[in-house]
Formats: structure tokens, C-alpha cells, sequence
């Protein structure tokens, strides 16, 4: 993988192969950026990256000048390498291992985007509890946006707030934003 843009555009970053990951591809992820670019100052904004994998969104965050960033990830290996690249390339990242489910029933806090990235063979059911948990524990701002990423199986406009999708090959991403 490599950071498109910012600070440390053209960057490459190997994962260990052994990572449980799928990381978003450099196309989609472009692309997923120049949306939030286009709302958001990456410098103003609070990060929750969920299932944050190998870091990927979380270090293109960095890269353009997000300095509140918390990756939350249940594998102890994901999060031991998203620790390691923070700390060679002197990113602001937080990292928590947790399920992601049980973090989101019990935290606070308000961000302004929260991404989720599941693995993609979740039930469209477990792909629902993501954003019922994120407004239920009101963990967005007022302008706030939460991204889900998945696959073109999985369908999420009929749940609560969502705001709309865009597709990007094999990956799509939702967006949800605090109705108002």
C-alpha cells in the first residue's frame, strides 16, 4: 500500500503478510479522500478508523495533517504494526484493541468521521449494527460523517441515517451523516 497525498505522499508501507487484512485499494481510497476533502480540513477533523487493519486509511489521515487519530482493531498484530509505522513515520495515531462492537457500546467522544472497514463476509446484519451504535451513543458531530466500507453484496440504504453510497470497482462505501 502507499500514501497518496500529503506530508508523506508516495510512501510505501509493507504489512506482514500474516495480518487477518484486506486493505483498501490506492484507487478507492483516493477517491474516498477527494470526497472527504471536499467537506472536511483534514487538520480540523477528529479520526475514528474501525477495523483499522494494517492503518492504511489512518495513515493517509496523518499524512494530510489529521492530528487526532484513534485506530480501534481486535487483532493484536494490526495493532503492533499500525504502533510501529506511527511511531517511524511520527504519526498521531491512537490505538486501541478491542472489538470493535464492544468499543462502540461503550465509548464517547465526538468525531467527525468515523470510518469502518469490516471484513467483507459480515452479515448485512453486523454491517447495520456499525452505524445503529455509532448514533445511538451520538459519538458524531453535528457535521460529522460515517463511512462504511463493503462490498457491492451488502446493501446499508435502508438503515437509519444513511446518506448515500459511491461505488469504486469491488468496494463501495456508505456514508451517514446526523440527520438535522
Amino acid at each position: 500500500m502507499r500514501i497518496i497525498s500529503g506530508q508523506y505522499k508516495s510512501r510505501k508501507i509493507i504489512a506482514p503478510k500474516n495480518l487477518p487484512v484486506r486493505p483498501t485499494t490506492d484507487m478507492a481510497k483516493e477517491s474516498l479522500f477527494n470526497i472527504i476533502n471536499n467537506n472536511y480540513y483534514f487538520q480540523d477533523v477528529v479520526v475514528l478508523d474501525l477495523f483499522a487493519g494494517t492503518g492504511n486509511i489512518s495513515y493517509e489521515f496523518a499524512s494530510r495533517g489529521t492530528e487526532h487519530i484513534t485506530c480501534v482493531d481486535q487483532d493484536f498484530g494490526c495493532i503492533k504494526f499500525i504502533n510501529q509505522t506511527a511511531n517511524k513515520f511520527d504519526m498521531p495515531i491512537n490505538t486501541i484493541k478491542s472489538d470493535v462492537f464492544k468499543y462502540l457500546e461503550k465509548a464517547s467522544g465526538s468525531y467527525d468521521i468515523i470510518f469502518a472497514d469490516p471484513p467483507y463476509n459480515f452479515s448485512d446484519e453486523d454491517f447495520a449494527k456499525i452505524p445503529e451504535l455509532v448514533f445511538a451513543n451520538n459519538l458524531l458531530s453535528e457535521n460529522g460523517m460515517l463511512i462504511v466500507e463493503h462490498s457491492k453484496h451488502t446493501k446499508l440504504n435502508n438503515v437509519e441515517n444513511f446518506s448515500y453510497l459511491k461505488s469504486y470497482g469491488g468496494n463501495v462505501f456508505s456514508f451517514f451523516e446526523v440527520e438535522g
